[in-house]
């Protein structure tokens, strides 16, 4: 079992438009610090890194007055909305930074996600686990459809050899050495749930029971949502594209024996004249090709957004902390 003394930690919070929730919830986690700290699973300066991401409320000057009020809370503002994966990844980078911190968990400021588990994260990480997830026990405060769209898109990416964990979202605790590995991706359609797992480091799972949100709303909706699936999977597997050979060749295979049928009905004189037929097959086999082309335009789409190199976000401002 490793040392447990003079480990420290950074809790991550990514905050967008959190200005009805921070108040409440970082009171929390500053008293979970404090308790693990007396029981020695943390170094004294631990810290909480509130990383604003381009908020458009009062979050940012919220941040500001809980950092002089209390010297463990650090903050980070993006200077525009860069999303929620490339506030994580601001997160990382800035607690990374930081040479004395051994690890970094990140959870969401609703505190949707138990806070309680974080103890439970760092004994694993005391006891070798360089990656610990937290994972949801079940999804019984989501809405019926939300869980069959959840439980769906585990199963695709499963199918499509993408290795995820199940029940599983953006809070984990991840070891220093795993945050440096992870700064290494560079790619700007990001998917965290999708990369972390590639680390290959030892990894460990926290269950727990997931609350209902008690203020604000929730910046994941239906597009948002769709929007990360389609980057979980169109970064991680080519599989849609061997999809689009494969209905090629099946719509080869299917035109012949159209093909074959013509010549028969035209041969045994039962052809009968008309255009219904022909035109349902234009429009199908031109929605198909749609369909197939706009695939193969959102992994172009991906190179270009890749090519440019842009940087993810840009910081505007630190707060509780030295700027670097």
């Amino acid at each position: 079992m490793k040392d447990t003394e003079q480990k420290k930690l950074a809790i991550i919070v990514p905050c967008y438009n959190e200005e009805s929730v921070l108040k409440d919830s970082v009171p929390k986690l500053l008293a979970l610090l404090a308790r693990m700290t007396q029981k020695q699973l943390v170094a004294e300066d631990s810290y909480l890194l509130l990383v604003n991401d381009g908020s458009t409320d009062s979050t940012w000057d919220i941040i500001q007055s809980l950092s002089a009020e209390d010297k463990h809370v650090h903050g980070v503002s993006l200077a525009v909305n860069a999303g929620h994966q490339n506030a994580l990844m601001a997160g990382y980078a800035t607690a990374y930074a930081d040479e004395s911190v051994d690890m970094m968990v990140c959870i969401d400021a609703d505190l949707q996600d138990d806070e309680q588990c974080i103890s439970d994260m760092v004994k694993n990480y005391h006891s070798g686990h360089d990656v610990v997830y937290g994972v949801r026990m079940s999804r019984s405060t989501d809405t019926l459809w939300k869980r069959a769209t959840a439980k769906g898109f585990y199963k695709l990416m499963q199918c499509l050899g993408v290795k995820t964990v199940y029940n599983s979202a953006d809070f984990r605790l991840l070891s220093r050495r795993a945050v440096g590995q992870l700064l290494r991706y560079n790619e700007r359609n990001l998917y965290l749930r999708g990369i972390i797992p590639m680390l290959g480091y030892d990894s460990a799972t926290v269950e727990y029971d997931r609350r209902p949100r008690t203020a604000g709303e929730t910046h994941y909706g239906l597009t948002r949502m769709v929007s990360l699936a389609f980057d979980g999977i169109t970064s991680f597997s080519s599989s849609l594209i061997h999809a689009i050979l494969f209905m090629g060749g099946v719509f080869l295979i299917i035109s012949i024996g159209i093909l074959a049928w013509v010549l028969w009905a035209w041969y045994s004189d039962h052809a009968v004249p008309g255009w219904s037929s022909l035109m349902v097959s234009v429009w199908f086999c031109t929605g198909c090709l749609l369909i197939a082309l706009g695939i193969v335009g959102e992994y172009i789409g991906k190179i270009y957004k890749e090519v440019k190199n842009r940087p993810r976000y840009n910081i505007e401002e630190y707060v509780g902390m030295d700027e670097g």
